[in-house]
């Protein structure tokens, strides 16, 4: 009998045919909720999920026995259980490498177009404001030559530190992270103290992993020790930062500006300040969002739900202590 796989993502024609050649295949392209009840019933005799942007709980755990691994479409995992699953023995595989460039394309629009003002002033001019010459009232500030300072220093973060770095002559300070002598000569990149990072920086540019040592993060004390020339940068998870802190800072002034892709709560509510503010660049949790991107994320997916669910080892597993033995 074949192996079920439930999927709960988009994947287009090629992959699904892919995964039905050798599975059954359940199929939950648009799932709006996990308590949907086809979803339930079929997860009765899943082996293998694949998906994103659904929380695993272990009250959902226990609503399929027959789970052996899951293929996350995502690097982050803090929407699942690690601990749990590899107590049950289950395996976790999300995609890492294959999103790392556009993703620290993302980061580093929000730095340009936050110093530049750019959507600010798109507005200007599609409302007709633009009647002279600009004056300092408009005015950004320079990206090349500043201090970019990461907060989080993974695949991610050096991408974007050697976009600063390479292409912008930036200096490179990095918190949150190991010290990478490698690094440090490519870069010209200093590892140093938070506090030190956010009180030289003039970007700050947060891209750690969802944790509960990295929620909320950053709060009032930290946006009290940037300069009120910063920008702060947010492409990891709403959560690291303190959202009302940051609020606060914008609207006093305590710090210059802020580009964000990620919130607290997603979508935004539509109270939130957040995209009424000029000195905000608010985007819609974009960071890996390009067709070819969020393709080969569901390729690599899928390839490593197949080599899973085959007995062989996965291109990217997470958990792998939780098959113990079962690879060469």
């Amino acid at each position: 009998m074949r192996k079920r796989i439930l999927a709960y993502r988009r994947l287009n024609d090629q992959q699904l045919d892919q995964l039905s050649e050798r599975f059954h295949v359940d199929y939950f392209g648009k799932l709006k909720s996990p308590d949907d009840p086809a979803f339930r019933e079929a997860l009765g005799e899943a082996h293998g999920l694949i998906g994103a942007g659904v929380t695993l709980t272990p009250e959902l755990l226990d609503a399929a026995p027959s789970l052996e691994a899951i293929a996350s479409i995502s690097v982050g995992v803090d929407n699942y259980p690690v601990e749990e699953l590899t107590r049950r023995g289950i395996l976790l595989c999300n995609t890492p490498d294959v999103l790392t460039e556009t993703t620290a394309d993302t980061g580093f629009s929000l730095i340009m177009s936050t110093a530049r003002r750019v959507v600010e002033l798109a507005e200007y001019v599609r409302r007709g404001d633009w009647k002279a010459s600009i004056g300092p009232e408009q005015f950004g500030s320079d990206v090349h030559g500043k201090t970019l300072g990461m907060v989080g220093f993974g695949r991610i973060g050096q991408a974007v530190a050697r976009r600063g770095a390479l292409g912008f002559g930036m200096k490179i300070l990095y918190a949150n992270a190991s010290p990478k002598p490698a690094l440090d000569a490519e870069l010209g990149a200093h590892h140093c103290e938070l506090d030190e990072l956010l009180q030289q920086s003039d970007f700050v540019c947060a891209i750690v992993p969802l944790t509960p040592e990295t929620r909320q993060l950053i709060g009032a004390r930290e946006f009290e020790l940037m300069k009120e020339s910063a920008i702060f940068i947010n492409i990891s998870r709403g959560q690291v930062v303190d959202e009302a802190a940051l609020i606060e800072a914008l609207e006093s002034g305590r710090i210059r500006g802020a580009g964000l892709d990620v919130f607290e709560q997603e979508p935004l509510p539509a109270d939130s300040p957040l995209p009424r503010m000029p000195n905000v660049v608010a985007l819609p949790h974009i960071g890996s969002a390009t067709h070819e991107t969020r393709t080969a994320m569901a390729q690599r997916a899928v390839d490593n739900i197949m080599l899973a669910l085959e007995g062989k080892r996965p291109l990217s597993p997470f958990n792998e202590e939780a098959w113990a033995g079962r690879f060469d």
